[in-house]
């Protein structure tokens, strides 16, 4: 069931877990390796339970808008997630940061740390497309 924020912001379901929306494309594009992206986008993103493994080809920068912390779990660039470095995103804790970068290529799934949904931003660039995603 679609939470009542969620609903609000007009998030729609996402694949690794979670609701989003795309907020903003950047209109400048950038040719890579994978054919032409927007120089960055960004999407709200309400975490409402854990997150599934996923990888993005792109960097990402995670900002923590409200909500209790999250755990921003980063596996490793291999060909699976391997060792697990734990970030803590939000205000809450003695080593929580509102701001969390993960590296292009990089395996992360994230999680609430208390009750309720956690709102986020994410900036992605090169721009997120779904032919540069993978989930585990």
């Amino acid at each position: 069931m679609r939470p009542d924020l969620a609903a609000a912001l007009d998030l729609a379901p996402h694949p690794e877990g979670g609701w989003y929306r795309r907020t903003w494309t950047s209109p400048v594009t950038v040719e890579t390796d994978r054919g032409p992206r927007p120089s960055a986008t960004a999407i709200l993103y309400l975490l409402d339970g854990p997150a599934r493994w996923h990888r993005v080809r792109s960097a990402e920068l995670w900002c923590h808008h409200s909500g209790p912390d999250a755990e921003l779990v980063l596996g490793g660039d291999g060909d699976s997630p391997g060792t697990e470095t734990v970030l803590r995103l939000g205000t809450a804790g003695a080593d929580a940061l509102p701001q969390r970068e993960v590296p292009a290529d990089v395996w992360q799934r994230a999680a609430p740390l208390g009750d309720g949904p956690v709102l986020v931003s994410c900036v992605v660039s090169p721009g997120f497309d779904f032919a540069d995603f993978e989930l585990s």
